[in-house]
């Protein structure tokens, strides 16, 4: 098939590589001339795994291209994937200009077309948005009506930030929201050759999924922190308690989420729950638990921050700052926000995270890093090695970097927030979060 994808970030460019990797002929498209170049040349514009690799062969078979240009990729394909960012305003409803500029360019570039031509929404938006924005804002540039000159459908991505590229090719399933089940079975041929379960359902429901599976992702990392923080009083192992509880198959637990650890963060769960929050609130609806997942997991930071300031020590290193391993995400990182915590409280903090290079940061992560944390470049350590020797509290946040208990002074205290040593390998002092 041949296919536009607007937005080349995290979805995006894994959507266009993958895509391309299954055959299709692939046209990213996005206003930022870098993303353009980076994929032009056959380079990832974003840290995720395996994805450069898919980029450079995509582009060398010539099926994968990028242009800055809307009309010219409307043009040559038949089939546009909007993969557009769709960040929070400060009352937590999505800020959808991406999305509405993208309808209004791909509207123009139908106004002259004769053939049909389908509009996918796989950006995260709220239940409604595609009948209130994307439909109107296409009719109204384009002159034609839905379900005659265009298509629109919805085809939320489950995909997680460092591993992407594994979840594009191993889905739970694929949920197709439509008004049009012709338009709903071209979206399908996109992904005939990936094994998995296709269900065909409405706009509305499309796009409520991806809400839901999100704030449920949210909840178990909530969950499992609250009950870490109180077996950690109780003097017993959560991860024990954990593996007990997700061995029961039977009432649909997934263990993928269930671990105790550091708080989440990341450009969808914090953003998307203030959404459905917001939402909510517009019907007078009262939703106490989902309204306090958020609260539940700024505590957690908090009181990270203070076990790491009760314990006396002035230097502190924090390995790993990206929301999560295998990442250079920046935007919402629960690290970032427990490094301006540990500011405040007057440490003196270094850090290090092979995958962050402040050189390559740019956009809403160098506008998020540069707001929380103004003087980043003066903290940053080159290796692992420099910030061991100028810290005496060692804080390691995932496994981004791999860390031999070896390398800790008598003296040292490491403080593990994803279990990633244990208490029995490490010199100096250990403690782990909620075990």
């Amino acid at each position: 098939m041949r296919v536009a994808v607007f937005g080349l970030g995290y979805v995006g460019a894994v959507t266009a590589a993958c895509l391309a990797a299954e055959g299709h002929d692939v046209i990213g498209v996005d206003t930022d001339a870098y993303k353009v170049q980076c994929i032009t040349e056959g380079r990832s514009p974003i840290v995720e795994r395996d994805l450069e690799d898919h980029i450079r062969r995509t582009r060398e078979a010539g099926r994968l291209t990028a242009t800055t240009y809307a009309e010219e990729a409307v043009a040559q394909t038949d089939i546009a994937l909007l993969c557009v960012g769709t960040p929070g305003h400060h009352n937590g409803e999505p800020n959808l200009r991406f999305v509405e500029r993208v309808c209004c360019q791909i509207g123009v570039a139908l106004a002259g077309r004769d053939e049909p031509y389908t509009v996918v929404v796989r950006s995260t938006v709220l239940p409604g948005t595609c009948e209130r924005l994307v439909i109107p804002t296409l009719e109204g540039a384009s002159g034609k009506q839905h379900g005659e000159g265009f298509h629109v459908c919805v085809n939320p991505e489950f995909l997680r930030e460092g591993t992407a590229v594994y979840d594009f090719y191993h889905p739970p399933l694929t949920v197709i929201g439509s008004q049009s089940a012709e338009a709903a079975r071209r979206v399908a041929q996109l992904y005939a050759g990936i094994p998995t379960e296709c269900v065909q359902t409405d706009l509305r429901t499309a796009e409520m999924v991806k809400y839901a599976s999100n704030a449920f992702h949210a909840l178990k990392i909530t969950f499992a922190n609250e009950i870490g923080a109180w077996c950690k009083q109780e003097g017993v192992d959560s991860h024990v308690v954990m593996r007990l509880l997700t061995m029961d198959t039977k009432l649909n637990l997934s263990a993928a989420y269930l671990t105790p650890g550091f708080a989440f963060g990341g450009s969808c769960l914090p953003k998307d729950l203030r959404a459905l929050v917001s939402r909510a609130r517009q019907h007078d609806l009262t939703l106490p638990m989902l309204e306090s997942i958020l609260v539940s997991n700024g505590l957690q930071i908090e009181r990270t921050a203070e076990l790491i300031a009760q314990l006396g020590k002035k230097r502190v290193g924090i390995v790993g700052l990206a929301f999560k391993a295998g990442t250079d995400d920046l935007r919402e990182s629960a690290v970032v926000t427990l490094c301006a915590y540990l500011v405040g409280k007057g440490l003196t903090l270094r850090i290090y995270d092979p995958n962050v290079s402040l050189t390559a940061i740019y956009g809403s992560n160098r506008a998020y890093i540069e707001r929380e944390i103004p003087h980043i470049r003066e903290l940053m350590c080159s290796s692992l090695q420099q910030l061991i020797d100028e810290s005496e509290v060692v804080v390691l946040t995932n496994d981004s970097v791999c860390v031999s208990p070896h390398v800790f002074g008598d003296d040292q205290i490491v403080v593990d927030l994803a279990r990633i040593l244990s208490a029995e390998a490490v010199r100096g002092r250990y403690i782990g979060l909620y075990w």
